[in-house]
């Protein structure tokens, strides 16, 4: 099996002034890329040459894991964005939210502080236990909440190098301007 990065379903411009065309191709085109390089090489030879994404993340470390783990990550990344996005969930993830944070805007200030207190490289994830009940996790570096038996619904990624072009070293302004993008279609389909 090949791994591939998921492909945009927007165009690089779509997201500005939010994330700009720049941050798109260099975050997507050169990054993404390189971690779906590294890993088919990595993969050769090994029990996780035929495994899917998913399986690699969850019983692979190292290298491997490392470079699975950004591939995961930034798909579901990637795809939680939309020209003109926004708003609110609807539906039982809406339900699922307020039952769990209070409200929307509550759930929102929790996110994103735990985005900001992530110290150095990685991720923020809402993800949904089996009974549904979700929780906010960060991780460190290539760290998915699949590794822990959860299912990741929406991660912010908090990488300097999805924000630094347009941000600078202000990672709370990039984490409250990205929920000006969300596809909210997209991630509710996740729960």
């Amino acid at each position: 099996m090949k791994f591939e990065k998921v492909a945009l379903p927007y165009a690089t411009d779509a997201l500005e002034p939010v994330i700009s065309k720049q941050t798109v191709e260099l975050h997507y085109g050169k990054h993404h890329q390189a971690y779906v390089d590294n890993l088919n090489k990595l993969v050769v030879g090994t029990k996780f040459e035929n495994a899917d994404l998913e399986t690699v993340v969850k019983e692979s470390d190292g290298a491997i894991f490392n470079n699975a783990g950004q591939i995961l990550n930034h798909n579901i990344y990637f795809t939680s964005f939309k020209k003109d996005g926004g708003g609110e969930p609807k539906g039982k993830l809406a339900d699922a939210i307020n039952e769990q944070f209070g409200s929307f805007d509550k759930f929102k200030e929790e996110f994103n502080a735990a985005g900001v207190a992530v110290f150095g490289s990685g991720w923020v994830w809402l993800a949904k236990d089996q009974n549904g009940k979700l929780s906010i996790l960060k991780e460190s570096n290539a760290g998915n909440p699949v590794t822990s038996g959860l299912v990741p619904i929406l991660g912010f990624d908090v990488w300097e190098h999805s924000y630094y072009l347009d941000y600078q070293n202000r990672r709370a302004d990039h984490l409250k301007e990205i929920w000006k993008i969300i596809d909210w279609d997209v991630v509710s389909a996740r729960y």
